[in-house]
């Protein structure tokens, strides 16, 4: 598989590996400044603390955008149990801090079955979600109410990867409009002892890999010349 597929030109679909404390918006403007084009778009976010695989489109290649965005995605990362955010991740400090030395490993795996399949989920407040026309973690940052609607989503597999409380490691496939930090939440709800989105890397979209995406770096040295 391979990080870019080329038609006529500057066409492509790019596989990008975003790097911590980047906006997908910061790789859509090094891919602008790279190839020196205007029409350049993501299929799909991802938050700051996040890395991992952003699928950035060129040219006439932005037409497919939204099938990309419609495809499944797998993540890897790690809930911290015993605290909660505002913002569902460690973007916000720790709130409500809880003593987890009474939840046990069969309790974790059996909790994992519960947000298996088809699964109602609220996106975080601070989050790119639109109400009214206005992005949450905008309204949310001015201290403004925030309401947003509860969505269903498909969790295709949950598996636990490693425990280490208080992190519980995890690979998430998922459907589109998945909230990873709600998950994180929600998981933490249901043990009754708080949890919050500690690491986050997005390794798939579809059948595009994470393995054969270009840092900015490398997409640099690659495409710079053009």
């Amino acid at each position: 598989m391979s990080a870019a597929i080329e038609t006529p030109q500057h066409d492509l679909v790019l596989c990008l590996d975003k790097p911590y404390h980047w906006t997908s918006f910061d790789v859509v403007k090094k891919v602008r400044r790279t190839l020196k084009m205007k029409k350049v778009g993501h299929a799909g976010t991802l938050d700051p603390l996040a890395t991992g695989l952003l699928i950035v489109c060129t040219g006439k290649k932005t037409k497919t955008i939204e099938s990309l965005m419609d495809d499944e995605k797998e993540y890897s990362g790690a809930i911290s149990l015993g605290a909660t955010t505002a913002s569902y991740d460690l973007e916000l400090p720790l709130e409500n801090i809880k003593d987890i030395s009474q939840i046990t490993e069969t309790q974790i795996r059996k909790t994992v079955k519960q947000f298996l399949g088809t699964i109602t989920q609220t996106p975080p407040i601070y989050s790119a979600v639109k109400v009214d026309g206005k992005r949450a973690y905008d309204e949310a940052r001015k201290g403004n109410e925030v309401v947003i609607k509860q969505r269903q989503v498909f969790i295709k597999e949950f598996r636990i990867t490693n425990i280490e409380l208080p992190l519980v490691h995890f690979n998430i496939v998922c459907s589109k409009g998945t909230y990873i930090r709600t998950i994180a939440n929600d998981f933490g709800i249901a043990l009754n002892c708080g949890a919050h989105l500690h690491a986050l890397r997005r390794e798939r979209i579809g059948k595009y890999s994470v393995q054969s995406a270009l840092t900015p770096e490398q997409l640099e040295a690659q495409y710079a010349a053009l």
